[in-house]
């Protein structure tokens, strides 16, 4: 018998073992609340992406939630590792085998159930908060699942208000932003009000980009002749910077522009200002008709109307900003 296995006592206390594993469930359980409690109420409000949108708020309670879920489980391989080592570690000069273990239906049914409770647990909940938030409507292409509550995206057409409409337009190597509910003019910028729901469309001219706006918790492939999807809903003013997140070409690292969230009566302002100064300039006229993908043959007209919108001149399709002086 192992130095370290004692039978029952003759005054009926429980063996070695049992002794053992109600002091680990014990050690546990106050070990795996202290993390919980600290994870739920001192980090979970500071974990990114933030709150800055619904999104967002979406993103960082998935994240506090996995994070309270598998605390319990890292203490717990931690802790039998480290209790081992101390307890049942060979003591100097015992050169004897343990005594073989097998056949414990107990240990078996334990590690059958958890692991089977884990998995089902993650299941559901990465699939609720997948679909229910935004109708899988987060950048996993073209058709949601199914509308998010009071949206009419799937028969949306232009002057609707029941959610502002933003199409994001990659290309080598700015975004740009048009707005179908004014005129479908075009931004260098991406504004969004507060409190609106948002529907983004993102698309690409030319090669694949990634249209990622890390604070608001929208991230979505733009690939060309493809219309890609997702929603969100500001609710916190402030600003925010939009980057490419897939490898462009040689100036990827310079793709990236910024954005605001502004009051609903300051947006109104914003985008009625730049569609009328547009208008003016004939920049709209310029414009093709707006629609959620475009044809390569409209590349150099786009081009063309951007360095009116905003200055930006360059070679080739006329994106290049003129810190990119060469095209590759």
């Amino acid at each position: 018998m192992s130095s370290t296995e004692t039978p029952a006592t003759a005054d009926g206390n429980a063996p070695a073992k049992l002794r053992h594993g109600w002091r680990l469930l014990a050690i546990w359980l106050v070990l795996a609340l202290a993390a919980d409690l600290v994870i739920w109420f001192a980090w979970y409000p500071h974990l990114p992406p933030g709150r800055m949108t619904e999104s967002a708020k979406h993103q960082q309670f998935d994240i506090a939630v996995l994070a309270v879920s598998a605390a319990p489980v890292i203490i717990f391989v931690l802790l039998y590792f480290g209790y081992a080592i101390v307890v049942w570690r060979a003591r100097p000069g015992d050169d004897s085998d343990g005594p073989p273990i097998y056949g414990d239906t107990k240990v078996q049914a334990t590690w059958i159930i958890g692991t089977t409770v884990i998995v089902l647990w993650l299941f559901v909940f990465g699939t609720v908060e997948l679909i229910a938030p935004a109708g899988a409507g987060g950048g996993e292409g073209p058709s949601p699942i199914w509308k998010l509550a009071g949206n009419k995206a799937a028969t949306w057409t232009p002057g609707s208000n029941d959610m502002l409409q933003v199409q994001v337009i990659g290309q080598q190597w700015a975004f740009t932003y048009r707005y179908p509910q004014f005129g479908g003019m075009e931004s260098t910028v991406l504004d969004l009000p507060l409190d609106t729901p948002i529907e983004f469309h993102v698309t690409s001219l030319d090669v694949i980009h990634s249209f990622w706006a890390y604070l608001l918790g929208v991230k979505a492939d733009a690939n060309p002749q493809v219309d890609n999807v997702a929603y969100t809903t500001a609710k916190q003013l402030g600003g925010f910077v939009v980057r490419c997140n897939e490898l462009c070409g040689i100036w990827h690292g310079a793709m990236f522009n910024n954005g605001t969230v502004l009051s609903q009566r300051a947006f109104q302002a914003w985008a009625s200002g730049v569609q009328a100064k547009e208008q003016a300039d004939g920049v709209l006229a310029a414009l093709p008709p707006y629609a959620l993908t475009y044809d390569p043959t409209v590349i150099p007209q786009l081009g063309k109307a951007v360095i009116k919108i905003d200055g930006i001149t360059g070679a080739a399709g006329n994106y290049y900003e003129p810190s990119n002086p060469v095209t590759p």
